[in-house]
């Protein structure tokens, strides 16, 4: 059974009759909104005012190992990391991964393959310059060459982990990482 995000419609479709699959790239999404409560002391008292507005659409993109099962891809100042679902940023993809923002403005995920280390640092940038990104179900692959392998390294809290695509076997010198993949929330 598909079962979509929130604001996400899943289209499922049949192949055969003793197999079924969600196909990836098939869903459509709908804007939501977010509310955002503002709470302001007063002499008298607390006031709480709520506001609503757009809120971003696309998938999340999750890992699935401890010790970051389902720690969410999402933007920490500039930063890709993984760090907790309240978070999460949405993402469309294809050729190209974009972190799709709440006002429609788009960054997209990059790989920085400068340097001679194994573990390249994932960036968002306003232009896409990694365009071999793909699925193979709901694994988050390059495509060429194909690497499917990442590493998560403790970063800033016990909440937010750096994320790397791994190459080979190098870490980040006095770290220690934990071999992950990437996914979309169950297309199962």
């Amino acid at each position: 059974m598909c079962v979509p995000t929130p604001h996400q419609t899943i289209h499922f479709t049949k192949t055969r009759t003793d197999y079924s699959q969600c196909l990836p790239g098939t869903a459509t999404t709908t804007p939501g909104t977010t509310t955002t409560p503002t709470t302001t002391t007063t002499p008298g008292g607390t006031s709480t005012t709520t506001t609503t507005g757009p809120s971003a659409t696309g998938s999340q993109i999750r890992t699935v190992q401890d010790p970051v099962y389902h720690f969410y891809l999402q933007n920490s100042g500039g930063v890709p990391v993984l760090g907790p679902e309240s978070s999460s940023g949405r993402f469309t993809l294809g050729s190209t991964i974009s972190l799709n923002n709440a006002d429609g403005s788009k960054l997209y995920l990059n790989i920085d393959n400068s340097g001679t280390q194994s573990y390249k640092s994932l960036t968002f940038g306003a232009t896409a310059t990694t365009t071999n990104w793909g699925l193979e179900g709901d694994t988050i692959v390059t495509t060429s060459p194909r690497q499917l392998n990442f590493i998560a390294c403790p970063g800033s809290s016990s909440t937010i982990y750096n994320v790397y695509l791994q190459q080979g076997n190098d870490t980040p010198p006095g770290k220690t990482c934990t071999l992950v993949t990437l996914h979309l929330p169950c297309l199962c």
